[in-house]
């Protein structure tokens, strides 16, 4: 897991899943269809471009076998909502503890390699968390998380959520799930903003959507699926299972039969949605066909030598057809220019003038309608100018960005002085609005930008993004885009984290100042409003 996405070795993971019963029981107790159902149905959803399920219990090893077989990682389901009045810490005699359930579920299947996960539980009903209370709640999802790390270190635990509890403060979770069932692409899209904002720095996995096709016809079924899929993924979600594979279904001891979310029916004949949500999946995060404007990334260095190179190797690995990169070297006594001579960008020398007037350089040099900025000990994901460019071409934001995620690798100095107040950070006044955006991830229409010329040079070491922000409230409205995944902010001595901080205070008291000057600068362009996005 890196920031908000989760990675297999150096691979990006998309989460393409769809949920997996829960079934009648067999005789051995297992809630599992036959092993020749379940081999003709992972074979299927191999084929239609899934790689992962979801399970509401905990399935027996073979499923995981025929899983690995057919290149599906399982996202186990331990069922500990039922046994809900362990919420009260008390139980009946000979009960077994809630937390050896756990225990016993994990050391049985966490050395499979077909195991993505755990969920510790599914959707506590609102009335029995309000009836215990949100922290009694949040003290018993506590124990069962530790309860699974005590067993398996490494594994990924997360609990279910539904927006009726989405006020369980649960951010011990490696990752935020949510069942989630809107029939409004708009308002799937801006509870989508709300998640990202709850889960901070971690992934959000969509863990249920779709539509019951009984209520709604298979037609709208397979109408909203493929627009639920698409805004999932194009939001920054690391994933998403839809509901669910099959008709079938069992629940309280009984068959389920006026209910029918299923892909496929009950004899598993193919719906519509199965082939839409095929083409959907296939095209994640965003359709390949999409006229992807041209774009121009800045990183303003000065003595930046020891991180510019890690910076660098990440800016040519992105994945978008159409960018160039400037360095702009600010004066540098190091070999800052050398090392960004070796990568294929524009290297461009100055006498050190500070980072405002740099960054203008960069603006003056761009080629792109967009100008994307990222620091010199920054890194960005993969995937971090797609996500930008796709708010851009689907509104009319002139500016778009967001914060910074420290690599977890990076000690506890750096996760420190991340945390310190006075750093890098966005300001938001609503889920998809900000105040400012910070400098270290920040883009904006270049038209926009020189429409109130760009940068003000009296800020050489920081605050000048606080500052242009808050030069574009005439009339504009700044924003930091949720569909921008952040770069990584690199590592730093801490003396010079000390300094940057220190510069950054003079630099926002200078901006309080300056911003109650008279200005002549235009200030012209469309609504500076953008999406708010925090992926990584």
């Amino acid at each position: 897991m890196r920031g908000k996405f989760l990675f297999v070795g150096d691979e990006k993971l998309y989460i393409r899943g769809v949920t997996y019963g829960t079934f009648r029981p067999q005789p051995d107790g297992s809630e599992v269809p036959a092993a020749d159902v379940v081999e003709r149905d992972f074979a299927l959803m191999a084929a239609t471009g899934f790689n992962a399920v979801r399970t509401y219990t905990v399935p027996p090893l073979w499923l995981l076998d025929t899983a690995r077989r057919h290149g599906l990682y399982v996202m186990i389901g331990i069922p500990v909502e039922r046994y809900i009045g362990f919420i009260a810490e008390r139980r009946k005699r000979g009960e077994p503890e809630i937390e050896d359930i756990v225990r016993t579920a994990v050391r049985a299947t966490a050395a499979h390699p077909a195991v993505l996960c755990y969920a510790i539980g599914n959707e506590i009903p609102a009335p029995v968390a309000r009836w215990f209370g949100a922290r009694r709640v949040e003290r018993y999802l506590r124990r069962l998380y530790r309860a699974a790390k005590a067993e398996a270190p490494d594994c990924l635990v997360t609990y279910v959520n539904y927006p009726s509890t989405e006020y369980l403060r649960l951010g011990f979770l490696d990752f935020l799930c949510f069942n989630v069932y809107l029939e409004s692409q708009e308002r799937l899209q801006a509870y989508l903003a709300r998640l990202h904002n709850l889960a901070g720095e971690r992934p959000v996995v969509m863990s249920e959507l779709g539509l019951d096709s009984r209520r709604n016809g298979e037609h709208m079924q397979e109408r909203t699926l493929d627009w639920q899929v698409r805004s999932v993924f194009a939001s920054g979600c690391a994933g998403a299972f839809v509901y669910a594979w099959t008709d079938e279904w069992h629940r309280s001891g009984e068959d389920v039969e006026d209910w029918d979310f299923g892909l496929t029916r009950r004899d598993r004949t193919p719906k519509p949605a199965l082939r839409t949500v095929q083409e959907a999946l296939a095209e994640v995060p965003h359709a390949p066909t999409l006229p992807w404007p041209r774009v121009s990334v800045v990183v303003c260095t000065y003595n930046g030598s020891r991180t510019l190179r890690e910076c660098l190797e990440g800016l040519v690995r992105l994945d978008y057809p159409n960018y160039e990169v400037i360095v702009v070297d600010d004066g540098s006594t190091d070999r800052a220019a050398d090392i960004a001579r070796g990568y294929p960008v524009v290297v461009i020398q100055t006498r050190n003038q500070g980072l405002a007037l740099a960054r203008n350089v960069g603006l003056k040099t761009a080629t792109g309608e967009i100008v994307a900025y990222i620091d010199d000990d920054a890194y960005p994901d993969p995937h971090w100018l797609k996500y930008l460019a796709a708010t851009f071409m689907s509104t009319t934001h002139c500016a778009v960005g967001g914060p910074n995620i420290v690599p977890p690798d990076d000690g506890p100095i750096a996760q420190c002085v991340a945390r310190a107040p006075g750093g890098p950070v966005h300001v938001l006044v609503s889920d998809r609005e900000a105040e400012h955006i910070p400098g270290c991830n920040m883009a904006f229409r270049k038209v926009c930008l020189s429409s109130i010329g760009g940068f003000d040079g009296q800020f050489r070491v920081a605050g000048d993004d606080v500052d242009v922000c808050w030069r574009l409230h005439t009339g504009l409205q700044p924003g930091r885009g949720r569909l921008a995944p952040p770069p990584k902010f690199g590592p730093r001595v801490l003396e010079a984290a000390a300094w940057l901080r220190a510069g950054r205070s003079d630099a926002r008291a200078q901006v309080a100042r300056e911003i109650q000057r008279p200005r002549t600068r235009s200030l012209g362009g469309p609504n500076l409003r953008t999406r708010a996005h925090r992926t990584a």
